[in-house]
């Protein structure tokens, strides 16, 4: 592949470094990072556990639950602190046994059960914010569901318990050899929240490149072989554990459950660990970036995609040069890239830098006229970030590049969709939200309205093949956003497209609204098609994120229905994991709204 620093249009650097003169300096950046100032209002710890029988207790505990098995209350927050729930009890089952003792129990005494796990989340999946004068118990995996083994030779996987992180089980696989092809960037997701969502990277095959046996650009659940769920069982009127082939139809809704059920355990495919090389650059401009396919250019977002296969865009607003990072396969270290053995090497983004803080600060207190300096220091912040920590070329496995996410950085809200597309019109998806987003943002500047003071985030997976498991018969995830359409052949991948804020920024939610309706106007017909991401935002109100009733009960319903077999589609989904949880202990109000 060529170097992107040699595709640049904006003076030279050295192999993908960002411009000099155009960021701060190194002293800078490392000021800001030593004196970091990390907003309370973004970042939360949980509060200390209360047991059950304490005075300190505010609502009544769980009566006659199962012995052995820890309760206690704590206060529950979601990844951006906007679904708050203080009066929350949680418990921590050391088996699979323990779960299912658990929905027996639920169901003799009328509670739901929610699986927790690191809660890196935005959508009300797991509770909601009435989960607090529900009875309501919270299912903590993270701390016993945790063990991994893996199976090598020549068809290899690893079956993991659902409380395990990806952290951890990336660094399992890489031990013994054995990657993925694309994760999403935090680590401290579960396994059970990634199969809950249908989470992903970022890859397509780049132009000449071959799928390595084992690996997937689709889903991490279109790796899935086999997975364990707790599931009510008829004859003898209680839940048990049951485990479902990926061959077996009945599988489909599971593997992207959106919390509807609770899987304790399951097997997934892997393939031969891969050397990955991550240039970022912060060249190019953002309108060459994302031009018109009429004017595109060597520049352009899809000719990266062409030549590595595997991007990311990062776009703050009111600033002109995104954040790209471009991954390459490389089994050997390239001359100049710097090797990694770790995940996360990009510490200017784990923190606040002072000055973003101190300008962030005034635009929560009011002063929304500083929206684009704010976006121009986070800008700068990253690009003078990648040369002081030697972060524009790095080279290691795979994990190591992949990850970047941690729990300590700015937490934002954040819409998200996948569009489904031909390839070829990778270009034509970018450029179009490009413009629309650009000109909205300036519409709303000219009223003195600032609702987006975080990135725009752009990405692009192929969709979920069940045959890349090298299993005769698999089945599709059923309510994957990568499901592929059957009467769309020529659909062949997503790009995933996130705008992010500050939670509670003036008008944010009008403009997701506004930005909602234009992408399932616009990409529609046999051009695209809209399938909203489970753990970000989508059905706006206007005043607020899942509240739309068209959205939430029809609009994306029928995402899961429009070209797919009726035998396999939303409807059934819906009425499998009903059937498999008859009793409604693995659900709550947004879910019992949602899944009809």
């Amino acid at each position: 592949m060529t170097d992107i620093a040699d595709r640049s249009t904006s003076g030279a650097a050295p192999d993908g470094a960002p411009a000099p003169g155009t960021a701060l300096d190194r002293r800078t950046v490392l000021g800001g990072l030593a004196g970091a100032a990390a907003l309370t209002a973004m970042q939360w710890t949980p509060a200390s556990r209360i047991p059950v029988g304490s005075a300190e207790a505010t609502v009544p505990a769980p009566p006659g639950t199962p012995p052995g098995i820890a309760v206690y209350q704590q206060a529950y927050r979601n990844w951006s602190g906007e679904l708050r729930v203080d009066d929350l009890w949680t418990c921590a089952p050391a088996t699979p046994n323990d779960v299912v003792a658990l929905a027996n129990w639920a169901r003799a005494q009328g509670w739901t059960l929610r699986a927790k796990g690191h809660s890196h989340n935005w959508s009300p999946l797991m509770v909601t914010a009435s989960a607090g004068s529900a009875q309501t118990l919270l299912v903590d995996t993270t701390q016993y569901l945790t063990s991994i083994a893996v199976q090598t030779g020549p068809a290899p996987s690893v079956t993991a318990q659902t409380g395990v992180s990806m952290d951890v089980l990336l660094a399992t696989l890489e031990a013994s050899g054995y990657g993925m092809t694309a994760v999403p960037a935090p680590g401290d997701i579960t396994l059970g929240g990634v199969l809950a969502i249908d989470a992903h990277g970022t890859a397509v095959p780049a132009v000449g490149e071959s799928k390595p046996y084992g690996h997937t650009y689709g889903s991490l659940s279109n790796l899935v072989l086999s997975l364990t769920a707790v599931v009510w069982d008829g004859p003898t009127a209680q839940y048990k554990l049951r485990t479902f082939q990926r061959t077996d139809p009945a599988i489909g809704p599971l593997l992207a459950n959106l919390g509807r059920t609770f899987v304790t355990e399951a097997t997934l495919r892997v393939g031969a660990n891969q050397r990955l090389r991550c240039q970022s650059s912060m060249l190019v401009k953002a309108d060459d970036m994302f031009a018109p396919p009429a004017s595109a250019g060597a520049n352009a977002f899809a000719s990266f995609v062409e030549q590595s296969g595997r991007i990311e865009a990062i776009w703050f607003p009111f600033t002109d040069n995104p954040w790209l990072k471009v991954w390459t396969v490389a089994p050997n270290k390239p001359l100049l890239s710097r090797e990694v053995t770790a995940p996360y090497n990009y510490p200017f983004s784990d923190f606040i830098p002072t000055e973003a803080a101190d300008l962030l600060g005034q635009i929560i207190s009011g002063s929304a006229g500083l929206t684009p300096a704010f976006c121009n220091v986070q800008s700068a912040t990253a690009s003078a970030g990648l040369v002081a920590t030697l972060s524009w070329d790095l080279w290691g496995w795979s994990k190591n590049t992949m990850l970047y996410v941690r729990p300590t950085t700015l937490r934002v809200t954040a819409n998200g969709y996948a569009i489904l597309c031909r390839r070829t019109d990778i270009q034509r998806v970018v450029s179009e939200f490009y413009a629309y987003y650009k000109g909205a943002l300036a519409a709303y500047q000219a009223q003195g309205r600032f609702p987006m003071n975080g990135p725009l985030e752009i990405r692009v997976t192929g969709l979920d093949k069940p045959s890349d498991i090298g299993v005769a018969g698999a089945v599709h995830p059923t309510l994957s956003a990568l499901r592929t359409r059957p009467d769309h052949p020529e659909w062949d991948v997503a790009v995933w497209l996130d705008i992010l804020t500050v939670p509670g920024t003036p008008y944010s939610q009008q403009f997701y609204r506004e930005t909602e309706q234009w992408v399932l106007a616009n990409y529609s017909g046999s051009y695209a098609q809209v399938r909203a991401e489970w753990s970000k935002g989508w059905g706006y109100s206007g005043t607020a994120a899942w509240a739309d009733p068209t959205v939430v009960g029809t609009t994306v319903p029928d995402s899961f229905r429009t070209g797919l077999p009726g035998g396999d589609n939303w409807d059934t989904a819906v009425a499998a994991l009903n059937a498999y949880d008859p009793h409604d202990v693995f659900t709550n109000p947004f879910l019992d709204s949602l899944l009809v």
